[in-house]
C-alpha cells in the first residue's frame, strides 16, 4: 500500500544522488485505456477483483493502486488491455505535450510503447502515432502492447532514429525519450549507476545529441518536441537542452509544473521550465523533460501521394457482411490483407509517410477461404451492448475467469465469433462449439 501525502507544490533541492540511499518507491501506477464513457466499468472490474486504486490529480486516465489482492499485470483488465501499468513519471511527456485530437505525433524511441500508447489515447481514432524501435525484439513488445491495447490508429517503424527516412520539417508532434543512463530507476535498476558512472555515459551523451538533432531536423517551424530521459544525469538533460538551444537553433517552451509531483530546483537559472522529477518524495521515478520548439509559423501539412503497398485492399463489407463489427473505428483508415493477415493502415499514415517508408499498422484477424477471423482482443470492434443482438454477457468475474482459465460456458445462442461483455464492457471475441461458449487466443 502507498503512504505517498498530499504533495506539496514548488521545487525542492534533491540531494546528490551519487552519494544518497535509494527509498524504494512503494506504490505501482496505471493509466486506463479506455473511452471517457467507459472509464467506470473497468474501474468496476477492477474493484471486483478486490483493488483499489486513487486518481491522479495530472490526468483523468492516470489512477495509483492503493491495494492488490495479487499482481495488477494479472487482473482482467490488463488482460483485456483496458489499463497499461506505467510509472508515474513516465506518464508526464504526453500529458504535458498535449496532443490535440486528430494530431499526429512522431515517438522516436518508442519501446515497450508506454508514451506511444499514451498519445494514440490523446489524439484519438482520427489522429496518428508512429512509434519507431531500432531493436526488434523490442520491436516486437512495442507492437504486441499496441495491439493488445487495441490502440489501432497507430503505426510502428525499425530505424535507428537518428537515421529515420522522413522529410525534414514535416513533423508537428515529436517525442524523444531518448536512451540514457537510468540513474532515477535505481529503485527497479540498482546497477545502473555503477554501469553508467563518469565517463561511461559518454557515448550516451553522443547518442542524444544525433538524436536531438535528427529531431530537431524533423520538427515543423512552431512545433513542438518533448524531450525525456529517466536519469537524473545534468549532462544527459539540463546540459542537452541548453546545447539544443545553441548548435540546432531551438528555442525552450518553459513548461509548468505538474500536481502530483515535487520538482527538484533548476541547477541553473537559465534552466528555469525544464522540469526534474525529485523520484523519492514524488514516489515516482527521477525522471526529467523539456519542450523545445523551432522558430516559425506552422506550414499547412504537406500529403504525400499514398504508395502502393504489398497485399491487397479488402472493403469493411468484404470481411463484415453480416455487420458483427463496430465500424466506427475503421472509417479512420485502410484495410489491407497481407498472406491471410488483416491489416487496419491509419488513414494519416497513409498520407502523410513518405513512399520509402517502412512501417506496419495493426493486425486485427485473418481473412482465410474469405471468412473473417477477428482477432479475440479486438474488442474496440465489438458493438455497443445496446447495438448488438446476439453476445455472451456476463456479471461475475468468477465465470470470467473460469472461461479463460479452459472451462467453457453454455452459449447464448448460434453462431461462429460472438462478442463477449462484462456488465455492458466489451471484452473480446468468443467462440460457440456446439452450444458451449469457449475463449480462444488465437
Amino acid at each position: 500500500m502507498s503512504t505517498r501525502p498530499d504533495l506539496p507544490g514548488g521545487p525542492t533541492s534533491c540531494p546528490n544522488i551519487m552519494n544518497t540511499p535509494r527509498t524504494k518507491i512503494s506504490s505501482r501506477s496505471f493509466r486506463l485505456v479506455c473511452p471517457e464513457h467507459r472509464i467506470r466499468l473497468v474501474e468496476e472490474l477492477l474493484t471486483a477483483q478486490g483493488f483499489r486504486f486513487r486518481n491522479e490529480p495530472f490526468s483523468p486516465l492516470a489512477r495509483g493502486v492503493l491495494h492488490a489482492p495479487f499482481a495488477l499485470g494479472s487482473s482482467l483488465a490488463a488482460f483485456f488491455g483496458l489499463l497499461y501499468i506505467q510509472d508515474r513519471s513516465s506518464m508526464l511527456p504526453p500529458v504535458l505535450l498535449d496532443p490535440p485530437r486528430g494530431g499526429l505525433v512522431l515517438d522516436m524511441c518508442a519501446s515497450p510503447g508506454s508514451k506511444t500508447g499514451f498519445l494514440a489515447q490523446l489524439v484519438g481514432s482520427s489522429g496518428s502515432v508512429m512509434g519507431n524501435e531500432l531493436n526488434p525484439s523490442r520491436l516486437s513488445t512495442l507492437r504486441a502492447n499496441l495491439r493488445t491495447l487495441n490502440l489501432l490508429n497507430t503505426a510502428t517503424t525499425c530505424y535507428p532514429g537518428q537515421d529515420l527516412p522522413l522529410r525534414d520539417g514535416s513533423w508537428p508532434l515529436i517525442v524523444l525519450d531518448a536512451p540514457c543512463s537510468g540513474w532515477g530507476t535505481l529503485d527497479k535498476n540498482p546497477q545502473a549507476l555503477k554501469l553508467w558512472a563518469g565517463e561511461k555515459t559518454a557515448p550516451l551523451v553522443a547518442l542524444q545529441k544525433e538524436l536531438l538533432t535528427k529531431a530537431a531536423r524533423l520538427l515543423s517551424p512552431g512545433g513542438r518536441l518533448m524531450y525525456s530521459t529517466c536519469t537524473t544525469n545534468p549532462q544527459e538533460n539540463q546540459l542537452q537542452v541548453r546545447w539544443a538551444e545553441e548548435h540546432l537553433g531551438l528555442i525552450r517552451v518553459p513548461l509548468k509544473q505538474v500536481p502530483g509531483f515535487v520538482f527538484c530546483s533548476p541547477s541553473s537559472s537559465d534552466m528555469d521550465g525544464t522540469l526534474l522529477v525529485d523520484g523519492r518524495r514524488s514516489d515516482a521515478q527521477g525522471f526529467f523533460t523539456a519542450c523545445l520548439t523551432r522558430p516559425g509559423s506552422a506550414p499547412e501539412p504537406e500529403q504525400s501521394i499514398p504508395a502502393d503497398l504489398p497485399g491487397r485492399t479488402v472493403s469493411v463489407s468484404d470481411i463484415d457482411p453480416d455487420h458483427i463489427l463496430n465500424r466506427d473505428i475503421l472509417k479512420h483508415g485502410e484495410l489491407r490483407v497481407f498472406s491471410d493477415q488483416v491489416i487496419f493502415l491509419p488513414g494519416q499514415a497513409r498520407t502523410c509517410f513518405p513512399e520509402n517508408l517502412r512501417w506496419q499498422g495493426t493486425r486485427i484477424g485473418t481473412l482465410k477461404k474469405d471468412r473473417f477471423h477477428v482477432d479475440p482482443r479486438m474488442h474496440c470492434l465489438i458493438p455497443r451492448i445496446e447495438d448488438n443482438e446476439t453476445g455472451l454477457y456476463l456479471d461475475d468475474v468468477e465465470d470470467l475467469t473460469r472461461l479463460l482459465s479452459g472451462q467453457s460456458l453454455a452459449a447464448p445462442g448460434k453462431g461462429r465469433n460472438i462478442p463477449m461483455y462484462w456488465r455492458e464492457l466489451p471484452l473480446g471475441w468468443v467462440k460457440i462449439k456446439g452450444k458451449r461458449v469457449v475463449w480462444s487466443g488465437r
